[in-house]
């Protein structure tokens, strides 16, 4: 299924659908971020906004980005914070902020629906600031080897959104090409996962 037109049909229902990678992704962020303070955060693919107050809590000002309107909508309903601002915007396409302006670039399951990372890479090494940071929470690639991706339902029937298969290589070379520094990667699993392969893969970058 088309990625916008099932986050679309998605969004009435995102939050209450029982999703443990929504959750777990929502508990990474916290861990990963909680100990940091920014002035300045992009959060791309912000969906509803599960963790968009978060991220308010932790800067002076949040710029939340999606391309649903229906997701930007769920989130627009839950009265965000003063200091957040919504808008429309494509993450395959150049990227409404301006150079060297934002401090935290995040980016949590959405990478799983771009074919190439490359100009992810690029334009998120464009905004961030020297000594800006870019964390993204990702589907883990042994998941997908597996033929697992972003479903909901809708009835008797299960919607598959439209998925590409990353490498872990991906992301670091997509980084690299960037002058873009890992300082962190960390596999996370859900309570729940027991003996599984880790559910998330998450990557903190900085630009030096």
């Amino acid at each position: 299924m088309k990625v916008v037109q099932a986050y679309n049909d998605w969004a009435a229902t995102y939050d209450a659908d029982r999703n443990l990678t929504r959750d777990l992704d929502e508990q990474v962020t916290r861990e990963m971020l909680a100990s940091l303070r920014f002035d300045s955060v992009l959060e791309f693919g912000c969906g509803t906004g599960k963790n968009t107050a978060f991220l308010s809590e932790i800067a002076q000002q949040v710029q939340a980005l999606d391309f649903s309107v229906e997701m930007l909508e769920r989130a627009r309903q839950k009265s965000p914070p003063a200091n957040v601002t919504f808008g429309i915007a494509d993450i395959t396409k150049p990227w409404p902020v301006a150079d060297n302006s934002i401090e935290l670039v995040t980016c949590n399951l959405v990478l799983e629906h771009i074919a190439d990372l490359s100009f992810v890479f690029a334009e998120a090494a464009r905004v961030v600031v020297k000594g800006g940071k870019i964390f993204i929470s990702e589907l883990h690639p042994f998941r997908q080897y597996l033929g697992v991706q972003a479903r909901f339902e809708r009835g008797q029937e299960t919607r598959t959104i439209d998925a590409f298969v990353h490498n872990v290589t991906d992301f670091t070379d997509g980084a690299a090409q960037n002058n873009l520094s890992l300082e962190n990667i960390k596999e996370w699993r859900h309570e729940q996962d027991g003996d599984k392969p880790p559910r998330l893969i998450s990557f903190l970058f900085a630009k030096p």
